[in-house]
């Protein structure tokens, strides 16, 4: 092959590749535009992100761009969905769906939830705000050395620490004396443990064991489905008649993996009632999509009448439950407020009709409060979050980053009788990618105990001002502002 040769095929060859990615552009492009349930920012920022940065750009899209599961994993969980029993009444007269426990201007926000998952707001429930992370796992050790039939527990993130072995000691014991004992952690968050030889010792125990949303081979999961797709509930049930809701892993306060961050500061509520039922199912459904037991027999069971007591809902969200439900849920409760909006949140990335909703509150003379982290363990996170600010204090929003440590409670209050609790964040991940638990209830006694918790946030908390924004460097400005831009990517 003479020079000229030589030029020839590298020229042909360069542009044959030229051509090749062009059409693989335009066809990942296609495919973004042609996608259901995107929002528009969405669309924009990833065609944007494939068409500056070659190559890259459509293989970050073919990892993460689509909330994609997996095709047997959606059929898997699909199933198990048309095998669970329908909710049974703990009364059957239909007044006990009317709602008379709640007023007429809440109902709404109970049947934006029934809407998800099917379960009616059901009274009869009482609850505890734990005092702090600690005795929040301590009651949850000892209402499980008070276990005489089952406990059930699934945590996103589960460490071998003190309080992590804590629960692992507790299991062992109870499945000692005979009390069936099923453990749930994600494959990922809660990888350090369930690496461990602490793990195997909860098998030989006789605790039943199970792996959420397993990863396997990285590059095998790459090509089923996305991996950042993961299981961030955290649910605890004991006999069917107790369980735990709230921000709290198993692990202590000191959160080891990320130190420089600690405390964590969480808040946990202990509920006994019907709702324990709800929780239950997602239990149950999120355990019969990763093992082959069937468990539904635990749900036929009859609901306990357990007498007087405030009406509560679980609020069960996730990449395979309908599309923008926790959003939709964040939204309708702001904007229900009337005259106190109180919220704690680690990560507040929003999209465009939750920003709005916030600020409307705010704009229409409700005491609108937001409370979140000085010192986000996410930089990204925490500058995109940055810069909803000034629009924020514009409405009148009044903003509190607190320094106690990292804010991890999510938590929001409204007009002193309303109080939604839970695994959700205020971000996309928790909007579309995670699998979530949270409860809805309406009880001014147990909602004026989360308020004072959030008044201690803010105790301890800085309040930003629209002067101290204004202050900003340009370039600081602009750094929140491009991760913003990113933020349905994020």
């Amino acid at each position: 092959m003479d020079l000229e040769q030589y030029f020839r095929f590298h020229v042909d060859a360069i542009s044959i590749g030229l051509v090749a990615h062009i059409v693989i552009e335009a066809v990942t492009i296609i495919r973004v535009m042609s996608r259901p349930h995107r929002e528009p920012a969405s669309r924009v920022a990833w065609v944007t992100i494939i068409a500056a940065v070659p190559f890259v750009g459509v293989l970050l899209y073919m990892l993460f761009g689509e909330t994609n599961i997996g095709r047997r994993r959606m059929q898997r969980m699909k199933q198990v969905m048309e095998r669970l029993p329908p909710m049974p009444d703990i009364n059957p007269d239909e007044s006990r769906h009317t709602l008379p426990n709640v007023p007429v201007r809440y109902q709404h926000l109970f049947r934006m939830g029934e809407s998800i998952n099917g379960f009616e707001a059901i009274g009869g429930n009482s609850g505890t705000l734990m005092d702090d992370s600690n005795a929040a796992i301590d009651s949850m050790v000892a209402d499980i050395d008070r276990a005489q039939d089952h406990v059930h527990l699934l945590f996103y993130i589960w460490l071998p620490d003190n309080n992590g072995l804590k629960m692992v000691e507790a299991l062992k014991r109870a499945a000692k004396r005979g009390v069936t004992c099923r453990a749930l952690a994600d494959d990922l968050g809660s990888r350090t443990i369930i690496r461990s030889t602490h793990w195997k010792d909860l098998q030989e125990a006789g605790v039943h064991v199970a792996r959420a949303l397993p990863i396997g081979n990285l590059m095998l999961r790459a090509l089923r489905g996305r991996i950042d797709l993961r299981n961030h509930r955290k649910i605890v049930v004991i006999d069917g008649t107790i369980t735990y809701c709230g921000s709290q892993n198993c692990a202590d306060p000191e959160f080891r993996v990320k130190p420089k961050y600690a405390p964590w500061v969480d808040a946990v509520i202990r509920f006994e009632g019907p709702v324990v039922r709800q929780n239950q199912e997602l239990f149950v459904a999120d355990w019969m999509s990763c093992t082959p037991d069937d468990l539904t027999g635990l749900l036929n069971q009859p609901l306990p009448d357990t007498g007087p007591g405030f009406p509560a809902q679980v609020i069960g969200t996730g990449p395979t439950i309908r599309d923008s439900a926790m959003p939709e849920v964040f939204e309708t409760l702001f904007h229900t407020a009337r005259r106190k909006l109180t919220i704690s949140t680690p990560y507040y990335v929003p999209n465009e009709s939750m920003q709005q909703a916030l600020c409307a509150a705010a704009w229409r003379g409700v005491e609108t409060t937001l409370i979140m982290p000085a010192n986000n363990d996410s930089r990204i996170v925490g500058g995109a979050s940055r810069s909803y600010y000034a629009g924020l204090l514009e409405s009148g929003v009044r903003i509190h980053e607190y320094t106690g440590g990292l804010l991890h409670t999510k938590s929001v209050t409204l007009d002193d009788e309303i109080t939604l609790i839970g695994s959700a964040n205020m971000d996309r991940r928790s909007f579309d990618l995670n699998y979530e638990n949270n409860i809805l209830f309406h009880d001014p006694q147990l909602t004026a105990d989360v308020f004072a918790r959030q008044c201690a946030y803010i105790e301890q908390s800085n309040e930003i001002t629209a002067e101290a924004v204004a202050e900003w460097s340009l370039p600081l400005r602009l750094w929140n502002n491009v991760l913003a831009t990113l933020g349905p990517i994020l």
